[in-house]
């Protein structure tokens, strides 16, 4: 029996270094690799996914460029329907000049006369808060952009028959004018 214990102890002893072993072995093997169909699918999802991510991109960016596209449209629209108002308002605006450079020498001091004078000042003013400017013209050299020659020849602006203005800086209603070399003549409207 004693032979049998030593038996027992010499197979534990012969099957305790095998498991030990077996259990360092499995922490030092490497894991297998993946199976090369595996790795490509992988490899072809990373690509979709950076793929997915560049388009996010792109639609974020387009996205941002449609907003500002827009607001410019927007802030267009307004100054244009502001420009159709005020090109409205142009000739009545004119009449008064008109009128006020035609008053009789006996009237001129009047009271309704000064009330008149008063209303143009103030329609001026308000027309300047909106960002409308009288474009020069008298003396100017001519431009197309900003006067329309309705007589004479030259490059000089001699007369003015109707005043332009600008918008924002952009031509809202040319200057009608009288072109040519000679000395500049005083404008028919008062200013």
């Amino acid at each position: 029996m004693g032979q049998r214990k030593h038996e027992r102890d010499e197979h534990a002893e012969a099957v305790e270094p095998e498991a030990g072993a077996a259990a360092n072995g499995a922490a030092a093997t490497p894991e297998p690799a993946a199976p090369p169909a595996l790795e490509e699918q992988v490899n072809q999802l990373q690509a979709q996914a950076a793929e997915y991510e560049d388009r996010w991109k792109r639609s974020a960016a387009e996205f941002i460029n449609y907003k500002r596209r827009v607001e410019q449209e927007r802030s267009e629209y307004a100054r244009s329907a502001n420009g159709s108002l005020i090109l409205a308002f142009l000739p009545v605006l004119d009449d008064l000049e008109r009128a006020l450079a035609n008053v009789p020498a006996d009237q001129a001091q009047s009271s309704w006369v000064e009330g008149a004078r008063l209303v143009e000042r103030k329609f001026r003013a308000t027309l300047e808060r909106q960002g409308v400017t009288p474009i020069a013209a008298v003396g100017e050299a001519f431009d197309p952009e900003v006067h329309e020659a309705v007589g004479g020849a030259g490059q000089t602006v001699v007369q003015e028959y109707q005043r332009g203005y600008r918008l924002n800086g952009r031509t809202l209603r040319p200057a009608m004018v009288v072109v040519g070399e000679e000395a500049p003549a005083p404008p028919v409207t008062e200013a």
